[in-house]
């Protein structure tokens, strides 16, 4: 009897340790899959080392792009360049270039141990292609409206996209209203008003009422479809925990877009087109012509990257005030390049659109400080709490 009893308790004591054991094991797969969760999401934070350099190359491709893309749309067209499906092909198929940021960490670099697409699902694989059959009617949009408007009116008819912006984020990823952004968004969306009251006496020579009404509206939807591409994309990238992925997403997208933009010039004889264009119809020369469209391909591509990485590592309504801020740079490209008129309303609209950028930024900053001082204030009380902690298990001992 004794002996039974021996058995039943060592069979307990047997299952106690393998339930001990499985507990213990059940607990460091999902401490690993934490840490290895938190490794990736450390990208995003501002502690990490990559953060800023990240931060700052991503703000420099969007500023150039945004602003060469722009002005070099607008010189293929005052040259006599015709096809708007041209102009929305070269705003995406400048996707290879996205292949050295997605491999040379691994390959050239070694600075991750992820392999590119190692991450990558059937799911990521269906929304980046979704989207980016969204972005490439954007991107035709945009080609409209950029045919038809002076450099400087298109791009501050784009700051309109803010206000949407706002809405779809409060919407799709709950984006808190605070005054700063609130107030961002009034002040730009008044500089858009001010520039729609008084941009009649602003059509090019030869374009009729109806046009110019086309290319106003192609313009805004563009901007509207603008708008609900950023918080689509930052609800995405929450399920996201590095920039590489981010890449490879957008080179999902960029193929998507091209592929939308390649069967509208096939259709439109586009591709057949480009050679006649370049050697009869392009009034600066067929090699110029051909550098303008190659430019093109890789800032466009520049100004993507940048918008996606500036989602990415903060917000989609911040990417979409840095975006708005360059539009006034892109309004004195236009004057400065194309001698766009650049009267006083177009001035006031201006020093609003920065008005609003700077109380955003303060806002920011605010925002910033506070963060910073409530994770001190975790900080100690996390070291005060380990403290007492230490000196209870003192005690008991």
């Amino acid at each position: 009897m004794m002996t039974i009893v021996k058995n039943d308790s060592d069979i307990e004591s047997i299952e106690q340790e393998s339930v001990e054991e499985t507990t213990h094991l059940d607990l460091s797969n999902s401490s690993i899959n934490n840490n290895n969760k938190t490794m990736h999401a450390d990208q995003k934070s501002i502690t990490n080392k990559r953060y800023i350099p990240l931060l700052v190359i991503n703000y420099l491709l969007l500023f150039v792009g945004s602003l060469s893309s722009s002005l070099l749309s607008k010189y293929y067209f005052i040259h006599k360049g015709s096809s708007r499906w041209v102009s929305t092909w070269v705003q995406s198929s400048g996707f290879p270039l996205l292949i050295f940021p997605i491999f040379s960490p691994f390959y050239l670099f070694q600075s991750t141990k992820r392999k590119p697409f190692s991450d990558f699902n059937s799911k990521m694989l269906t929304l980046s292609f979704s989207i980016g059959v969204m972005l490439g009617i954007n991107n035709l949009f945009f080609s409209w409206g950029n045919s038809y408007l002076p450099v400087s009116t298109s791009a501050l008819l784009l700051s309109s996209n803010l206000v949407f912006n706002l809405v779809l984020s409060v919407i799709i990823v709950k984006q808190k209203i605070t005054f700063s952004n609130l107030n961002c968004v009034i002040l730009l969306t008044l500089s858009s008003i001010l520039l729609a009251l008084d941009s009649n006496h602003e059509k090019p020579n030869g374009l009729t009422k109806k046009e110019y009404f086309i290319g106003y509206f192609c313009t805004i939807s563009a901007g509207l479809l603008f708008a609900l591409y950023l918080p689509v994309m930052e609800k995405v990238y929450k399920e996201v925990y590095s920039y590489e992925m981010v890449m490879e997403m957008q080179l999902i997208m960029e193929i998507a877009a091209t592929v939308l933009a390649s069967v509208g010039m096939a259709w439109d004889g586009g591709f057949k087109e480009m050679k006649r264009e370049s050697d009869k119809v392009f009034d600066k020369g067929s090699e110029v012509y051909w550098v303008t469209v190659m430019a093109n391909v890789v800032t466009w591509q520049f100004c993507f990257m940048g918008t996606a990485g500036m989602v990415f590592l903060t917000s989609s309504l911040t990417g979409g005030i840095c975006m708005t801020a360059l539009l006034s740079m892109n309004v004195l490209g236009g004057v400065f390049v194309f001698r766009d008129e650049f009267g006083g309303v177009k001035v006031v609209s201006t020093v609003l659109c920065l008005w609003g950028f700077c109380s955003y930024v303060y806002g920011m900053y605010v925002k910033m400080l506070e963060e910073k001082s409530r994770m001190r204030n975790l900080k100690n009380e996390s070291s005060t709490e380990m403290i007492y902690m230490g000196n209870h298990d003192g005690v008991i001992d």
